[in-house]
């Protein structure tokens, strides 16, 4: 019988929601996004972008506002070759993990180091970015007196997502779509109404548009034009951050999660191309400009709903309020795809491997307290200024831009030529690199020496770190397989606890089970080294002295393994494998051995379950687990590794059970 729960985990509960069961077959079903709810809580950083995209590139014209028809044109054919690039990303990988993979896979490890830390940088400056530039819109239309409270909102903004996504992927989302379906109304209503009601000056349009050309070309040169009309398109580039967020976030889709991806990348791509192309026209046809303290939609709205009376005024409100909304929503896809990209390098080992663990929510716990921590942190240290922020802004993600297409044009230069998607795929990604390249070098000149300068050498601190990181662990590991060479020593030499010390071979009869004899529980991780030096560690110290061994196994379900059912149950295969070879080799020597297994997001957790009945069943019992001992423990050693057993240790400590740490130098 479970215990009642005590006060913490109630309020946890309350807060956070209850443990989900592993055990669910349809808990894969149950948490996995459609292609709706995917455009929501990975679409809405893109379609936030409008808030402030299409304004920069309209701004940055100057007097010539009518070559804005061509900005917007070279927009939308980038938004459109973005999404199709990263539609075949989602093709070629399947189990997702978008820039980061790619540059890995098809370039090498360490560019894809620097696609993911990009990557992880500007997921913390979009949750900054989002929140703080809502706060912003939210609070141009509060009492002056109320400013001072700004950055507190923002705080508790921030607050406020991180708790929702530590209850679970889908209840945030969920929670959001009100105001995501509110933005995308009034603003398809607004687009629709000036357009509509402006068909008539379509004509004029395209002849001031021409007029407008000549003066430009008279005032600039036609290069001078041409280079104004490249700046524009530069200075819109927040436009295309978050069109990468879906192959990053693929093993949140419902199956098939290929198509699910697909549709949800047309669906950001429509909407986006519209809202950006739609704002721009209507920009140009109600001639708008900018007025001091109002943003440039707040000024296009107000000239939309003008002679609408009080209506017009609840219109104008309710559409600013959802722009204002939509930033804080935007901010979501931060906590969607940030702590996934993480735990993908945390299980490729330039991440500490616990951003790779699980909550009993089933989401990458650490991973969203590191990014909304990171994200407060810049939020007090640049006290909410969406000016600065807006600077330190967009370079990242075109790194990864850059890397993936780069990446995509090498697969399909090495690939074969009768290949049917070649040319189209090479085309397609050709034209991606050059665009994102040209965006890449233009907005970090622009943005360099504004405070750009400080977005590349924090990406390149963390670079350094993840690759102080891999180096502890590929040493780390290279120490490791010299402890597997003991495995086939142990396995020919069958005198190891022999209870009469000498070689009788495999042969040698199975020993019937004695439930009152003395019974070594020793808690293995795979079929290695480490659990082989544990075993012969209680055969040097305590010979003969144990009857039975049960040796117990726990598979932790991280972000690698909670894909899919299939995983799940390759991992429960694996692990059944691995416990039968320790059996066998017990058994071989005359002596009782069984495995018992488990599988779960909290490895003392689960031992601590498994522990009543086996002691239950063997009161002699003693558990075991070994331990790596380090030459020096520090900090950065302890970061590095989790020491389970000694978490096992005190757990057990409560329940009056023996526990033995075999400490194993390496």
């Amino acid at each position: 019988m479970r215990p009642a729960p005590n006060f913490g985990r109630k309020v946890k509960n309350l807060f956070l929601g209850k443990s989900l069961n592993l055990g669910d077959t349809s808990i894969f079903h149950n948490l996995s996004l459609v292609a709706f709810f995917a455009w929501v809580g990975l679409g809405s950083d893109g379609l936030s972008s409008s808030c402030y995209g299409p304004a920069e590139a309209y701004l940055a014209l100057g007097e010539h506002t009518f070559l804005a028809l061509f900005v917007g044109l070279a927009s939308v054919l980038t938004i459109f070759v973005i999404s199709a690039s990263y539609s075949q990303i989602i093709e070629l990988f399947p189990s997702g993990g978008g820039g980061y993979v790619v540059a890995s896979k098809l370039l090498n490890p360490t560019l894809g180091m620097i696609s993911g830390c990009a990557l992880m940088v500007d997921y913390v400056l979009t949750i900054t970015l989002s929140v703080a530039s809502g706060a912003d819109a939210l609070f141009s239309f509060l009492p002056p007196a109320w400013v001072p409270y700004r950055l507190a909102t923002a705080v508790f903004g921030v607050l406020l997502l991180v708790v929702l996504n530590l209850r679970g992927v889908k209840e945030s989302v969920t929670a959001l779509v009100p105001i995501f379906m509110v933005f995308v109304i009034t603003h398809a209503f607004a687009i629709l109404y000036g357009l509509g009601t402006h068909l008539g000056n379509l004509p004029a349009v395209v002849e001031r548009t021409s007029a407008d050309i000549g003066v430009a070309q008279s005032q600039l040169g036609l290069m001078g034009m041409f280079l104004l009309i490249l700046r524009a398109y530069s200075m819109g580039a927040g436009t295309y951050t978050g069109l990468e967020a879906v192959s990053n976030g693929l093993a949140i889709l419902r199956e098939p999660k290929v198509q699910t991806g697909k549709r949800t990348m047309t669906y950001m791509a429509v909407s986006l191309s519209v809202t950006v192309m739609g704002l721009i026209l209507t920009y140009i046809l109600f001639d708008v400009a900018q007025i001091k303290g109002k943003t440039l939609n707040a000024v296009l709205f107000e000239a939309i709903a003008q002679g609408w009376g009080v209506p017009g005024q609840v219109f104008v409100l309710v559409t600013l309020v959802s722009e204002a909304a939509i930033l804080f929503v935007a901010a979501q896809t931060g906590f969607l795809d940030g702590p996934r990209v993480l735990a993908n390098m945390a299980m490729d080992r330039w991440f500490p491997a616990r951003f790779a663990m699980l909550s009993d929510r089933l989401v990458t716990q650490k991973g969203i307290l590191l990014m909304g921590g990171a994200a407060l942190a810049l939020m007090v240290l640049t006290h909410g200024s969406v000016e600065l922020l807006i600077v330190l802004y967009s370079i990242n993600v075109f790194i990864t831009f850059v890397l993936s297409q780069l990446g995509m044009v090498r697969h399909w230069l090495q690939a074969d030529k009768n290949e049917p998607h070649r040319k189209k795929g090479l085309a397609l990604n050709g034209l991606g690199l050059l665009l994102c390249s040209f965006i890449l070098v233009t907005v970090t000149a622009i943005k360099f020496f504004e405070g750009g300068w400080a977005t590349l050498v924090v990406t390149g601190a963390v670079s350094a770190l993840a690759l102080t990181i891999r180096r502890h662990y590929d040493a780390t590991w290279i120490m490791l397989k010299k402890l597997d060479a003991l495995i086939p020593v142990a396995e020919a030499d069958t005198r190891f606890l022999s209870g009469e010390g000498h070689a009788e071979g495999p042969g040698m009869a199975e020993a019937a089970c004695d439930p009152k004899a003395k019974t070594a529980v020793i808690l293995v991780n795979g079929y290695n080294g480490l659990g082989m030096h544990t075993l012969l560690s209680i055969h040097r110290l305590f010979a003969g002295e144990f009857k039975n061994f049960i040796f117990v196994q726990v598979g932790m379900v991280d972000a690698g393994v909670f894909k899919g059912a299939e995983e799940l149950e390759a991992l429960k295969t694996h692990i059944r494998s691995d416990l039968d070879r320790y059996v066998r080799f017990i058994r071989n020597r005359g002596l009782y051995a069984e495995g018992i297994s488990s599988v779960g997001v909290d490895v003392v957790e689960e031992v601590v379950k498994l522990a009543p009945s086996i002691r239950l069943r063997f009161p002699r019992a003693i558990f075991f687990g070994g331990q790596l001992v380090f030459q020096s423990d520090t900090f950065f050693t302890r970061m590095l590794h989790n020491y389970i057993v000694f978490a096992v240790q005190r757990q057990l400590y409560r329940e009056g059970v023996a526990f033995v740490i075999m400490p194993i130098r390496v």
